[in-house]
């Protein structure tokens, strides 16, 4: 299984950093791409950051009310390279 840095996204060219303010995920939870994980705001705009991929939400780096600059990791998603889950192994 391969694991994906999911970065905070560049908001904008004078937006540095953003307050993560809520996780939709928990982590255990599968995601699917463009689905919202987590909710930040910044001086500008509140927003809804998405998955780039497929996978499994991992860990989570930053909680509730940290500050987050662009382009930092903020979470980790496993993800496997045939996009399809492996079936568990039978004992």
């Amino acid at each position: 299984m391969a694991k994906f840095e999911l970065k905070l996204p560049k908001m904008g060219e004078s937006v540095a950093e953003a307050t993560i303010t809520s996780w939709l995920k928990n982590v255990g939870d599968t995601i699917e791409a463009d689905e919202a994980i987590l909710e930040i705001a910044t001086d500008k705009v509140d927003s809804e950051v998405p998955s780039e991929v497929d996978g499994t939400l991992v860990e989570v780096l930053f909680q509730v009310d940290d500050v987050v600059q662009v382009g930092q990791t903020i979470a980790i998603i496993e993800i496997d390279g045939a996009g399809v889950d492996a079936p568990s192994p039978s004992i």
